[in-house]
């Protein structure tokens, strides 16, 4: 049985494995303290490279059986897991579960508590419901994408982190944590309808109103898309890189003060924005990013250094945090956010198919 600290402790969730949103979905999941058995083809857990403990993020915390979901016998084993789960992750296309016979009429049937969580994205229902799409088609549709990037230029993706993880992997865990509450509180189901177009509009959405009236404008001419001098990303003599967020009067005071600057300007004057900017770029690049660190960070600036994934391990504070811990030798997120009285933590990544079904049913039908 896993062992599982957080909040969750004790939900059994049945993971149809998919790729990163779901995944990532149900790792938050396992983080918060559920008990999730990720179900994957028997192919995969076939090519599985034993020789070397599993780093995947994908895998960790959790159980992995692998079954043929086109086998009649193994479809009836998943069922026997669905009667004694509270939440199965559904990571394929709309109607996919249902010409597998697992669709949510046969599994609330079966478990009428169950919560029938639902991953694509762009929805069950809709002219693209069916359509093949991946993160940026997801963040093009939802209006965000067009918001990001440098005026005059392109629209520029970040990596996949709008919307399959955080419209994608972040809202399917929320989702579940909503519906367990109605669960607990009337023993009843339900289907949980996440698209990551929607997903990433939800996270985006808060610039729409101003998008709409034009109190927003195009990407890049804003203080927090680049324009501004006191909000942005510069390169510093050794090519490495800090950021600088310093919106409110006292921080950008305090700011240009450290930086030595004479004469800078005021802070809201747009016709100026351009020429301070060159002033931030040449300034930086006048010390290394520890020379700034040494001057900038850890007062009222609210400028950082850019930290690689790496650094993060070693910076003082977010060494002292324990941001970022190692398992199985490899470099994780730590669970968040934290709970005091149900402490969590990132649990030890494991290879697909590292577990039997009866090695689950032993604990899930005591």
């Amino acid at each position: 049985m896993t062992t599982g600290q957080g909040p969750l402790r004790g939900v059994r969730v049945v993971e149809l494995v998919g790729q990163g949103p779901g995944p990532m979905g149900a790792t938050i999941l396992a983080d918060l303290g559920c008990d999730v058995v990720a179900v994957d083809r028997p192919s995969v857990a076939q090519k599985a490279k034993r020789e070397r403990a599993s780093i995947s993020p994908f895998t960790r915390g959790k159980r992995t059986i692998s079954l043929d979901l086109k086998n009649a016998d193994d479809v009836a084993t998943l069922k026997v897991l669905v009667a004694h789960a509270d939440v199965l992750v559904d990571p394929f296309r709309p109607g996919v579960c249902e010409r597998l016979g697992i669709g949510p009429d046969v599994c609330l049937a079966l478990n009428p508590k169950l919560i029938f969580a639902r991953m694509t994205g762009f929805g069950q229902d809709g002219p693209f419901a069916n359509v093949a799409g991946h993160d940026i088609n997801y963040i093009a549709l939802s209006g965000v994408l067009d918001m990001l990037g440098e005026a005059d230029g392109a629209p520029q993706p970040p990596i996949n982190l709008l919307g399959d993880f955080a419209g994608g992997g972040m809202l399917l865990a929320m989702g579940v944590s909503a519906a367990l509450v109605h669960q607990r509180t009337t023993g009843q189901g339900q289907v949980i309808d996440v698209s990551m177009v929607e997903g990433a509009a939800l996270v985006g959405g808060t610039f729409f109103p101003g998008v709409d009236t034009g109190n927003w404008g195009p990407r890049g001419t804003n203080h927090l898309d680049g324009a501004a001098p006191f909000y942005g990303v510069f390169e510093c003599k050794d090519g490495k890189y800090f950021a600088i967020g310093a919106i409110e009067d006292q921080f950008f005071a305090e700011l240009i003060q450290r930086m030595q600057f004479v004469d800078f300007g005021p802070q809201w004057d747009k016709s100026v924005w351009p020429e301070q900017k060159l002033k931030m770029r040449q300034m930086f690049a006048t010390r290394t990013r520890d020379e700034w660190s040494e001057l900038l960070e850890g007062f009222e600036t609210c400028a950082t250094p850019v930290l690689s994934a790496k650094e993060v391990e070693t910076h003082r504070h977010t060494q002292a945090r324990g941001t970022l811990v190692r398992r199985n030798g490899g470099l994780h997120a730590q669970a968040a956010p934290r709970f005091l009285a149900t402490p969590t933590q990132a649990g030890e990544p494991v290879h697909p198919g590292s577990h039997t079904i009866e090695e689950v049913l032993a604990d899930w039908q005591k």
